[in-house]
Order: C-alpha cells, then structure tokens, then sequence
C-alpha cells in the first residue's frame, strides 16, 4: 500500500492518502501536505509539537487536524516530516498528534507550494480495503 499519491487539480493540490487504520491515514496524510510544500528529507525532527483535538466524527478531526498543521507552520515558523496520531471515542472522538520538525531555515528548505488552507472542497474519507482520505490544499 502507497501512503499516499497526488491527483491532478487544475489550480490547487489534491491527493489521497491511505492506511491500514484511521490513524495511520491520518499519519499519511500530514506527510502528503507537508510533502507539497517542501521536501521532507531536508527536515529533522529537532522539535516536537503536540496537538490535542476533538470532534464529533472522523471527518472534522481529519479536517481540524491538518488544519492545525497550517497553522503551526505559519504560527511557529516550523516544517516537519514525522506524524504520528492515536485517536480515542469516549462520547466524542479525540485526536493526539505528535508532529516532529524544526524550525524554517531557508538554506535548507526549499518550498515548492506554500499550504495557505485545507479545503472542504471534495474533501472524503472511505473504508474500502483500506481506509482513504482524499483532500484539496488551497495553495
């Protein structure tokens, strides 16, 4: 199974990311948004974020949660390159994250695309075999 592929989109970024468990496509699908913007092989996970979320379905915390992650790169001058995200249902469903990076250093991160949103825009989640996150990045 590929983590994740892009999809053609005529003025924005659309991928699919893909796992075994919701939490592992969520994983998979912060490391396709950070991948559109900057390569992650350039990255150290120096630093470590945490994110706690919550909300009444699968759906919204997805989106919350990658949500947060253009938020903590514009708040916190940050890129990162690990995810890792473990998911609780008690009444609501809560996410949490922890993301590793580093701060921006542009000698050694160069942006392809900058994320300035994650957009509900065709945004879906499926189980199928697998379960599949499909998301449109207004870049």
């Amino acid at each position: 199974m590929k983590p994740f592929e892009y999809l053609e989109h005529t003025a924005d970024v659309k991928f699919r990311a893909y796992g075994h468990s919701p939490e592992e496509m969520l994983s998979n699908a912060a490391a396709a948004l950070f991948k559109s913007m900057v390569d992650p092989f350039a990255i150290q996970a120096k630093e470590t974020w945490r994110v706690l979320l919550e909300a009444p379905d699968l759906e919204q915390l997805a989106y919350n949660w990658l949500s947060e992650i253009v938020f903590l790169f514009e708040t916190e001058s940050a890129v990162f390159s690990t995810f890792t995200v473990r998911l609780q249902q008690d009444g609501s469903l809560r996410l949490e994250g922890e993301i590793g990076g580093e701060r921006i250093d542009l000698k050694r991160h160069a942006f392809e695309n900058e994320v300035k949103a994650v957009t509900l825009h065709e945004f879906q989640i499926k189980k199928n075999d697998v379960w599949c996150i499909q998301v449109v990045l207004d870049v």
